[in-house]
């Protein structure tokens, strides 16, 4: 079975308020998967129920193709929204606790604390304690926490938020490592930047239903619109002489005197290579490519009609 997780039909509600209704997922083996949806949407609360943090009302999860069950936690890493480190401890002592409660010993916690703190650079952190941390040293001593005892599964929420650009980087690279190394994991983000550079695949919530699920591609290419750009050099007057009615100019970026970014739609039965044999011999191509929406143009598509519903 090709399945790390198998979600089916999980159902759960707080006082009445559904925060999930019939969501189904499935994350492959060996992927980066994206779990997607505005604040409220019911990412969290399904977070939680395969942490077995609170339980369904209804529907099951399957992790490696069996029934999920308390056993299976010690496989699975968790990196919570809520950032919940105990102030008073040591970053070290703090990491080595939190590696014995994962089922490391001291001695396999210690080793694998020297190869993280050594790999993400904070060994000088080691004695300090918690509340002496910045925001964002905090976050890379959780993301650590959540990683030590290696999991097959991690599942992240939000990690970003509170990092630097090169940090954020940094946790990326640390991602994709994983995956080539076989690894699984599950993240919800709203930066949908991270999720077009390293996610495979994705689902997005809303109004505690799923909406829409598939790869990235697969996601861009459902909701294009037929726009295709071209950058090139000349007269942008010989440009637009040059093409017929099978196009028509969206809009443009001047980024010098003779230098432009066009956005052409194209009408009728029009294609790419039209496009390109009447601008041969005109302007000077230098680039020309598909325009696809980017995620946060597919997040606000999927989400603000219902919302203004």
């Amino acid at each position: 079975m090709n399945f790390m997780l198998e979600v089916k039909n999980i159902s759960k509600s707080f006082f009445r308020k559904e925060a999930l209704s019939e969501i189904s997922l499935r994350v492959n083996k060996g992927e980066i998967f994206g779990l997607l949806g505005p604040n409220g949407a019911g990412k969290t609360t399904l977070i939680r129920v395969i942490n077995r943090i609170v339980e369904q009302d209804s529907g099951s999860i399957r992790f490696d193709g069996d029934l999920m069950t308390e056993n299976h936690l010690s496989q699975i890493g968790y990196l919570p929204e809520e950032r919940g480190l105990y102030k008073n401890m040591t970053v070290e002592g703090h990491a080595v606790f939190l590696g014995k409660l994962r089922g490391l010993s001291r001695k396999d916690a210690h080793i694998k604390v020297d190869y993280w703190f050594d790999r993400f650079g904070i060994n000088d952190w080691r004695k300090k304690r918690i509340e002496e941390l910045s925001k964002g040293m905090a976050q890379k001593v959780q993301f650590i926490c959540a990683v030590l005892h290696e999991p097959k599964f991690l599942i992240l929420d939000e990690p970003f938020s509170g990092f630097d650009p090169i940090n954020v980087d940094l946790i990326k690279q640390e991602l994709i490592e994983m995956r080539a190394a076989g690894k699984t994991v599950m993240l919800s983000t709203h930066n949908m930047k991270s999720v077009e550079e390293i996610c495979d695949r994705a689902v997005l919530i809303h109004n505690s239903k799923k909406i829409a699920e598939g790869t990235i591609s697969e996601l861009q290419n459902a909701r294009k619109t037929g726009l295709y750009a071209v950058r090139f050099r000349g007269s942008m007057i010989a440009f637009v002489n040059a093409l017929w009615t099978g196009f028509e100019v969206h809009d443009k970026d001047i980024l010098g005197d003779d230098r432009f970014i066009v956005r052409v739609k194209m009408r009728g039965d029009s294609s790419f290579e039209d496009l390109l044999k009447v601008l041969i011999g005109q302007v000077k191509i230098e680039a020309a490519w598909e325009v696809l929406p980017t995620m946060d143009n597919i997040f606000i598509d999927l989400v603000q009609p219902k919302e203004s519903e």
